[in-house]
């Protein structure tokens, strides 16, 4: 008897539960490829992490399948946990990207010392083989060069990926979206269309990014001293529009910060970034000129406390520094959960007393993402027979699925699904399949774990209410207690010898009942006295340190 042809799988591992960390695995039978592998920068409840990364146990587990990756943009949240899934995969897998994407994954790479990765530029309008996968590859307008969709052929049934995208009819580049591409692959039939929800919550369309070139090029213009410009170091297009605003000002264009300085070397290099040599100098340059002949390029839109601006704001830059005759534009829109930091960094400018524009208050920032009508426009052309919503937080795909309703799209057509879940599609027709392990790891310093929660709950412990140690030393005999230290740091009641006392006396007299109840069972003690000096504390301070008892006997 024949065997019975495999569903296409679609496994989404991440990117569905927020704004970052996008990575979508596709197999069919023994064939396998990655859509994207990105990265999530922690919540505050995440103290000490420095990246959070999607689970990709599963492509790992399958890894004999992997056919290649491609990337749709060059964006972190695309690219960022690349260099761990090739570290950890046991043979070399073809990459695929346009030129500019290609550019700053090279450079990742070589931030982790990963050498002779197989790195395929492809362009659109280009079509690859990948196993049993026919991938097509067309242009899209996002806030970044080289943005890409993709149209995938399967026996099953096809699928298109939009990528992150707007429709931008007036692009920095001139690179719109290749509309005959989509348009041409709608003809052909879309079984099931995989499109960006991040501004699905956003009425009418997205401003185009060249709307922000006038307003950038008047601010500079009018500025009294020099001019600190942060954004996305990744923004290319932004990037360009303050070279062009500065240049046509007589303004130099001074760059800082680590990701700013890489980036635009590359795009630079190849031929993304075009400003006379001339008129790009040395941040350590900068005290030869006028304060009205400079621009500062720098990093530090997302508040992050130790990026150029932040360091600059709070007078620790090396070459740097912000007075009151300055302004700073900050040119982005603060990613969920960044919105303390970047509030923390206006503060601090506002007390140096420089001017200070951002969206609110000027046209410095438009989104890279499409809005609704864009949405819609993409669900016309597109016609799919199945949706999904994808790259977006739950309300974002909610707001992404009530749209393909109101675009007529059947209801039990769309499938609103969570990282892990899977979609299978069978001639043409897709239904839910069976979940897979799914979830975040972490990068911890030089060290990347699952998602401990103990570890997790014990540094917000540590970090709201500090930690405490009781050292007792008790009689090897008796096992009554002899002598009892309690230091803490991170504590409010240090200083406080009456409170200690007090915790001390604690201490001793639960030692004490513990060695005529268990005798010398340390472990039974060494319980007993972290619940005793826990509810102590607690009944004093209303607080509860962490509490790390050590036993000694003598």
């Amino acid at each position: 008897m024949a065997k019975k042809n495999p569903p296409l799988k679609i496994i989404p591992l991440g990117g569905l539960d927020g704004i970052g960390k996008n990575m979508t695995v596709f197999e069919y039978g023994d064939d396998m490829i990655l859509d994207d592998a990105g990265l999530m920068f922690p919540d505050d409840d995440q103290p000490g992490i420095d990246l959070v990364l999607p689970d990709y146990t599963y492509v790992l587990e399958n890894e004999h399948k992997l056919r290649g990756i491609f990337i749709t943009h060059g964006h972190e949240d695309h690219t960022g946990s690349l260099p761990y899934v090739l570290r950890d995969l046991t043979r070399k897998v073809p990459i695929y990207a346009s030129r500019m994407t290609l550019g700053l994954v090279e450079g990742k790479l070589a931030e982790h010392r990963l050498t002779n990765e197989q790195l395929v530029e492809v362009k659109s309008g280009q079509h690859v083989d990948m196993g049993a996968f026919g991938v097509d590859f067309f242009s899209m307008t996002h806030s970044i060069p080289g943005a890409m969709g993709v149209f995938i052929r399967t026996p099953q049934g096809t699928v298109l990926h939009t990528g992150d995208f707007k429709l931008d009819q007036t692009p920095i580049d001139g690179v719109r979206p290749d509309y005959s591409a989509i348009n041409r692959f709608a003809a052909e039939g879309v079984d099931l269309l995989l499109s960006d929800s991040t501004n699905a919550t956003r009425p009418g369309f997205t401003g185009s990014e060249a709307t922000v070139g006038a307003s950038l090029r008047h601010i500079i213009k009018n500025a009294p001293g020099r001019v600190f410009v942060a954004s996305f170091s990744s923004h290319i297009h932004r990037l360009q529009q303050v070279c062009d605003a500065a240049v046509s000002v007589g303004r130099k264009v001074v760059v800082t910060g680590r990701s700013m300085i890489s980036n635009t070397k590359i795009a630079r290099e190849l031929g993304y970034l075009d400003i006379p040599e001339e008129d790009i100098i040395d941040a350590f340059d900068v005290d030869g000129l006028p304060d009205e002949k400079v621009v500062v390029l720098c990093t530090g839109s997302q508040g992050e406390p130790l990026s150029a601006l932040a360091r600059m704001a709070n007078g620790e830059h090396r070459s740097l520094t912000i007075t009151d005759k300055d302004t700073v534009i900050i040119s982005a829109t603060p990613i969920p959960g960044n919105e303390k930091g970047v509030q923390s960094i206006i503060n601090s400018l506002s007390k140096v007393g420089c001017a200070i524009f951002d969206k609110s208050n000027a046209l410095v920032h438009v989104s890279g993402h499409g809005s609704q009508e864009e949405l819609k426009l993409m669900l016309a052309m597109v016609n799919p027979r199945y949706f999904a919503p994808v790259h977006g937080e739950a309300v974002h795909l909610r707001a992404h699925a009530k749209l393909a309703m109101d675009m007529g799209i059947l209801p039990d057509h769309i499938f609103v699904i969570d990282n892990g879940d899977t979609l299978e599609m069978r001639n043409h027709k897709v239904k839910l399949g069976t979940p897979v392990d799914s979830g975040v790891v972490y990068v911890d310093g030089m060290r990347i774990s699952d998602a401990d929660p103990v570890v997790l709950r014990d540094r917000q412990k540590l970090s709201c209410d500090g930690i405490v140690t009781c050292v007792v030393t008790v009689a090897s005999r008796t096992h009554k207690a002899l002598e009892i230290d309690i230091s803490g740091r991170g504590i409010s009641f240090a200083d406080d010898s009456e409170l200690l006392g007090g915790a001390q006396d604690v201490v001793r007299c639960t030692v004490d009942r513990s060695a005529e109840k268990a005798g010398n069972n340390v472990d039974a003690t060494r319980k007993a006295v972290r619940n005793a000096l826990s509810n102590y504390l607690w009944s004093k301070t209303k607080t509860r340190p962490l509490i790390i008892p050590v036993v000694m006997e003598v």
